[in-house]
């Protein structure tokens, strides 16, 4: 077991949203007590029996921007000489941004068999495999929320005095857009309808990478995201565009067209202090 200085961690997910398996360099294993004490906050329902490791690469998505983490195993890589021992696996149940060094995704997770933490040594080529079920889960739903926030200001931006779009939760049972204004329950079907024909109409989900002057020319000045935000060794932004419906600044899983979200269910509208939550299912 071993580690070294911490990196930004390259967010291959970032890049291609498809893979579910990925070779890489271990860069880091500790246990989870050694782990520094506002990073132990962000797990919170870790023990003493987990290990949290740095890859130089990652396909699990960390938990945020609404999304939960991806869950999966990290392993020795297999070997074709027959006189390597099998490889070993760590269960992967959570994964989050570092919030001591920047850019950093850690991953946390326990053996079946605490010793064998000790076939892990920094450099070492790992093997990190998603549960595949669960992401596409997270990425329907994801893609949904942004269905329906597209739906709800093509219909109310100039409805409500002050509308705007704030935060979303993706999470299986809670998944929910907040905007700004209120939104009466007379609009619920409309939105229902509006959700209801994006998810029709197949339209396509696609990914780019944007600078500030892209955001201008598309007359999108209100979407640019503070630089603070940009994953290490990145210069440009992730957008996730729904064609002839809205962009966003994003860094979550989609489907490839929005039929693939499946039935997308509005579920109720909730109003509190000039805030609306509309919440949502997807099935």
């Amino acid at each position: 077991m071993g580690s070294q200085e911490p990196v930004g961690t390259h967010l291959t997910f970032h890049h291609d949203g498809k893979l579910l398996t990925l070779k890489t360099e271990l860069v880091s294993i500790r246990p989870f007590a050694a782990l520094e004490e506002q990073n132990r906050a962000i797990f919170k329902d870790a023990s003493d029996d987990d290990y949290v490791i740095v890859t130089k690469e990652t396909i699990f998505h960390p938990q945020g921007g609404g999304q939960p983490s991806d869950e999966g195993t990290i392993s020795t890589a297999p070997s074709t000489d027959a006189q390597t021992q099998s490889p070993i696996a760590i269960n992967i149940r959570a994964a989050r941004m570092d919030v001591v060094n920047d850019g950093v995704v850690l991953h946390l997770g326990r053996f079946e068999d605490p010793s064998m933490a000790e076939r892990f040594q920094a450099g070492d080529l790992v093997e990190q495999k998603i549960d595949a079920e669960k992401r596409l889960l997270y990425s329907r739903l994801h893609t949904a929320g942004h269905v329906l926030g597209s739906a709800v200001r093509h219909l109310l931006e100039k409805e409500i005095d002050g509308f705007d779009e704030l935060k979303a939760s993706h999470f299986p049972d809670s998944a929910a857009c907040e905007f700004r204004g209120l939104i009466e329950g007379k609009w619920k079907q409309p939105i229902q309808d509006r959700v209801d024909e994006y998810i029709r109409r197949s339209m396509p989900v696609e990914i780019d990478f944007w600078t500030e002057d892209d955001f201008r020319r598309e007359g999108l000045e209100r979407l640019i995201p503070d630089k603070s935000l940009l994953p290490p060794g990145e210069t440009k932004f992730r957008v996730v565009r729904i064609v002839g419906a809205e962009v966003y600044p994003c860094g979550g899983t989609h489907v490839d067209t929005t039929d693939l979200c499946g039935a997308t269910t509005v579920k109720k509208i909730g109003r509190s202090k000039g805030i609306s939550r509309v919440s949502y299912t997807v099935a």
